[in-house]
Parts: structure tokens; C-alpha cells; sequence
């Protein structure tokens, strides 16, 4: 898939009638879904969050975009939240199969089709920008809507779309492409908004205005304000109180993830609080947040814990929520909250209880069949290598071990959960199959098509169990390594994922086989039988030595 993330912040939060309006009018776009409307009556703005292929968003934020302007009157607004139009602000994100450069051609796209269309004054900004002065989102909103009128009538701040007239109703909009943004607000066990403002001033990456001991800013040679920088990167801040949840916040923008990861921002905002004399008693997720995210947070929590990070995905996003205290002020579900979980596909067959699924495999269905329960032997394989480590890292006189303990655990987790989607990937593969084979096939032409669809659906039927054939080896070795520096006393359960690791090769080998005489062009199956034939020879390999080196020694240990 090719997925665009977009999430215009209009100047409204009050009204629900307005703000769902406007969320409905980028729905009506085919392609988009909107995954997150979060209104904010404080701050009088709601944050939309809707994703679909990029001509899908695209068309979803113009009508957005126009929705907004017949329905909020800036003249009116106010809020606590700074902003310049009735449309403020509309980023789009690469998510997935996309490119920052390509969300930049949107960016454009939709400015100048809001200035032509709708004669509204538009500003690019971040990766969109025209200029470097234009590229701080904070810099071209500089002076807010009260300032507008004036910004507009300087040479220097012509907007980059649209007519440079000042619409009282409509304000400007700014419009561009950015990486994955956090909107993040940190609670403090106070409603004083000075308090908040000095921790916001020590984590921001920009710091604080130096001053001098009259309370003065002190300038440099060239008379220029000098500020002290910030503790982290990647991060504006402001503090602010909400009355509704009693309490003044931390209102946090990470811009980058990869420099200054969430539970770092929570971590240094709770030092920060302890030496203004505060604590910080949870905090709050404003919109869609990366799964990634919250998987670092829950691995850093456990570790500081003296935990194995290789636990579930559960269990980490659990630990992240309870940590980070994101319920706190509204609930957060991670089914709802969480990007990944809004798009990922149906899951019915790992959905069901156990019974649930040995009672459909078991009925004169031809699907799930062979290839589904091979990936379930791989992911319990991998499930009780991970398991086997977690043990191990927990008890005493395994501390050396801990780091290759944990890196099995987290190895084992993402295999397994790689196989587990394969369950449901390979009845999905067997019933395109049968799709392709449905097809009409009455002239040349439909017997083509026919034949060319029937080719990409085997091709899928033999690429899902390939993952799991090619995923054995490596499941092998760890059950390998675990049963060595493991605990002894779960010797056993590596021996029953090395089992398990091979039934998985041996029925996804099987089914590689079975479905490679569809394949109409004979290369393609010469070589994808020479990766299976790969792999299946390194699992043989891989078993007979767990056979030697757990099973015998188990059998020694019994007699």
C-alpha cells in the first residue's frame, strides 16, 4: 500500500456539529478514511487524522479545506492554542510506500489549489517551504491571526498560493509536508501555567531567552536576542493550563522521533518537574501515534524495570499506557490511538480461540488448510524460544547472559508475530486463487486476463509459505542458543520449538511445492524452488542438531 497521513488542525473545538461536519466532508473523498477527530474546547481547535493512497488525501484535504471555510468565522475565534486560519494548519506524512519528496508535491498541489479556488492566502512550510525563514511552522504563524492583516501587506510574507488580501472570515492556512509528528501534553500536579512554562523552556530544543539580572534579554554584538539551548532535539514546547482537566500541561510537538524518542520526553519532564519542586502525574496523546513508538517506550520501561524488552507487543504497549499515564485526563485505547492497529487488515482465523480455529480447519473448507497451520508451527516455535529467554533473563546467575537472552526474546517476538499474520495471509492468498480461477475465460482476450491474474495469485500462494519456510533457520538457531545458555530446567521447551520449527518448514516446503506447477513461467518457479529447496536444506540441518544436542540430552538426563 501506498498510505499518506494528513492531519489538518482546524480552528475549532466547541461545536461538535461543526467539527464532525468538516471531518465528513474529507470522508466523502473515495479512498479516504478518517482514523481521529480530537476536539479540544480549551484551546477551541480539533485535530483530524485521516490516511488513504496520496490522490485520495489529497482530494480528502481540499474538501476539508472548503468545508472548514463555510462553517468557521475567524473574526469570532478564540482559543488558547495559537493559529492563523480557520484552516490552520494541513501536513502531510509519509507513512508508508511514500516519499517525503512526494508529500511535498501534495503540499504544493493542494496550496495552489486553495488559492485559485477558494482565493485563500496560503504559506508552505517544514519540507514544502520556499525559504528557510518559511520553514519553522512557529515563524510563519508568527503574529497569529491578529497580525495577519499586517504579514500579508509585507513583501517579504506574500503567501505562496492565493492573494495576499486578508480575509477576516477565512484567516491563511499553512500547508506542507513533515515527518511523523507527536502532539504530546505532559500533566503536572499544578494549574499554575508559569510552572508549566519554565519546564516547556528547559526541555525545548530552543531553550529559553537569556536574561540578564534585571530580568532584561541580553543581545549579542549584532543586538540579536541570545537563547540558551534546550535539553532535547527535536522538540517545541509550551505550558499551558486546562481548566476542564484542572491542571496545567506541558504542551509538547516532537517533530523527531528518531532524535528524542516519546518516553524520553516524559523522563526528562519528570526530572524537570522533581527541580521545580513538581511531578508529573500522566500525560496525553493529541491524535494518532506510531506503534513504534510506544513498543520503544514499553521496551525502555521494562529494561529500567530489570526486565526483558522481548515480551509480547501487549505487554509493551500496556506497560507503555500504565507508564506514561495516558489515560489520565481522557481514556486511550491503543485499538483506536495506535496508527498501525486503525489500518491493519481483518485477522479472523488468529482471532479465533483455539477451538474456534481447529474446529474450521477441521470442516470441508478448503481453506485454512496446510499452509496456515504450518505458520501456526512456526509462531509457536518462535513464541517458546522468546519465552525460554524471558524465563532465563529473570532468574539469578543469569545476568551475564541477560543481552543474549534479550536479543532471542526480541528476535523470537517479531518472528512470531511475522507468522502469525502469514496464518491469515495464506488463506487470503488461496481464496485470490480462487478468485483468478473464477474468471471468465469465453475469448482470447479474458483467457489472457484470466491467466495473468491466476499467475500473480499463485505467485502468492507461494511467496506466503515461503516466509515461514524461510523464517525455520533462523527460529532453529535461536531455540538452539536458547537450549545452551537458557534455563535447564526449560530445556525442553526449546526442544519442543525446534519441533515445532521443523513441522513448520516441512508443511510450508509442502505447500511451496504443491502450488509451483501454476506458475506458468518456468524461470520464475526454477528459482523460487531453488529458495525453497535453500532453506529446507538448512532446516534439516539445523533440526538434526537440536535432535543431538536437546533431545539426547534430555534422554540422558531421564535414564
Amino acid at each position: 500500500m501506498r498510505v499518506v497521513e494528513c492531519v489538518p488542525n482546524i480552528s475549532e473545538g466547541r461545536r461538535p456539529e461543526v467539527y464532525e461536519a468538516i471531518a465528513r466532508a474529507a470522508a466523502t473523498a473515495p479512498g479516504v478514511a478518517v482514523l481521529n477527530v480530537d476536539p479540544g474546547a480549551e484551546t477551541n481547535r480539533t485535530v483530524i487524522t485521516f490516511v488513504g493512497e496520496p490522490e485520495a488525501v489529497l482530494e480528502g484535504a481540499f474538501r476539508l479545506a472548503a468545508a472548514a471555510l463555510e462553517r468557521i468565522d475567524m473574526a469570532g475565534h478564540q482559543g488558547a492554542h495559537a493559529r492563523l486560519g480557520a484552516v490552520d494548519v494541513v501536513p502531510f506524512v509519509p507513512v508508508a510506500g511514500v516519499t517525503m519528496d512526494e508529500c511535498v508535491e501534495l503540499a504544493r498541489r493542494l496550496g495552489e489549489r486553495l488559492g485559485r479556488e477558494l482565493a485563500l492566502p496560503v504559506y508552505l512550510y517544514e519540507h514544502a517551504a520556499t525559504s528557510p525563514a518559511r520553514r519553522n511552522l512557529a515563524d510563519v504563524r508568527a503574529g497569529e491571526y491578529e497580525g495577519l492583516a499586517k504579514k500579508l501587506a509585507d513583501p517579504a510574507w506574500r503567501p505562496d498560493y492565493g492573494p495576499a488580501v486578508f480575509q477576516p472570515r477565512a484567516g491563511a492556512t499553512v500547508v506542507g509536508a513533515r515527518k511523523f509528528l507527536v502532539a504530546y501534553n505532559v500533566n503536572l500536579n499544578t494549574a499554575d501555567q508559569r510552572l508549566a512554562t519554565r519546564i516547556a523552556g528547559d526541555i525545548r530544543e530552543k531553550g529559553r531567552k537569556r536574561l540578564d539580572e534585571r530580568g532584561k534579554p541580553v543581545l549579542d554584538a549584532a543586538g540579536q536576542e541570545i537563547w540558551d539551548p534546550g535539553l532535547l532535539k527535536g522538540i517545541k514546547a509550551v505550558g499551558w493550563t486546562i481548566p476542564e482537566f484542572g491542571c496545567a500541561q506541558v504542551s509538547i510537538n516532537v517533530t523527531d522521533l528518531d532524535a528524542t524518542p516519546l518516553h524520553v520526553v516524559f523522563d526528562t519532564c519528570e526530572e524537570r518537574a522533581r527541580a521545580h519542586g513538581l511531578r508529573v502525574t500522566g500525560s496525553e496523546l493529541v491524535g494518532l501515534v506510531p506503534r513504534d513508538v510506544l513498543l520503544a517506550a514499553g521496551r525502555h520501561y521494562l529494561a529500567r524495570m530489570g526486565r526483558s524488552a522481548g515480551a509480547p507487543e501487549p505487554t509493551l504497549v500496556r506497560t507503555a499506557v500504565r507508564t506514561l499515564g495516558l489515560s489520565e485526563v481522557k481514556p486511550f485505547d491503543p485499538r483506536d490511538r495506535v496508527i498501525e492497529y486503525r489500518l491493519a487488515a481483518a485477522a479472523p482465523l488468529v482471532g479465533m480461540t483455539l477451538t474456534g480455529f481447529a474446529d474450521e480447519l477441521s470442516s470441508d473448507s478448503p481453506a485454512p488448510g496446510g499452509g496456515s497451520v504450518a505458520a501456526l508451527a512456526g509462531a509457536l516455535a518462535a513464541g517458546l524460544a522468546a519465552m525460554v529467554a524471558n524465563l532465563s533473563h529473570a532468574k539469578k546467575g543469569f545476568e551475564a547472559k541477560q543481552g543474549a537472552l534479550e536479543r532471542i526474546a526480541l528476535r523470537g517476538q517479531e518472528i512470531k508475530d511475522r507468522l502469525l499474520a502469514a496464518v491469515d495471509a495464506d488463506t487470503a492468498a488461496f481464496d485470490r486463487y480462487l478468485a483468478a480461477m473464477r474468471m471468465p475465460k469465453e475469448t482470447d482476450e479474458e483467457k489472457a486476463i484470466r491467466r495473468a491474474a491466476m499467475d500473480e495469485a499463485t505467485v502468492g500462494t507461494i511467496e506466503v509459505p515461503m516466509v515461514t519456510l524461510e523464517a525455520a533457520p533462523a527460529i532453529l538457531e535461536l531455540c538452539l542458543e536458547v537450549a545452551a545458555i537458557g534455563l535447564q530446567a526449560s530445556l525442553s521447551d526449546a526442544g519442543t520449538g525446534a519441533e515445532m520449527a521443523r513441522a513448520g518448514a516441512s508443511g510450508a516446503y509442502q505447500n511451496v511445492c504443491i502450488n509451483l506447477p501454476g506458475l506458468s513461467d518456468t524461470s520464475a518457479r526454477a528459482a523460487l524452488l531453488a529458495r525453497a529447496d535453500a532453506a529446507w536444506r538448512r532446516a534439516f540441518e539445523l533440526h538434526a542438531r537440536a535432535t543431538t544436542e536437546i533431545v539426547e540430552k534430555l534422554r540422558a538426563a531421564a535414564g
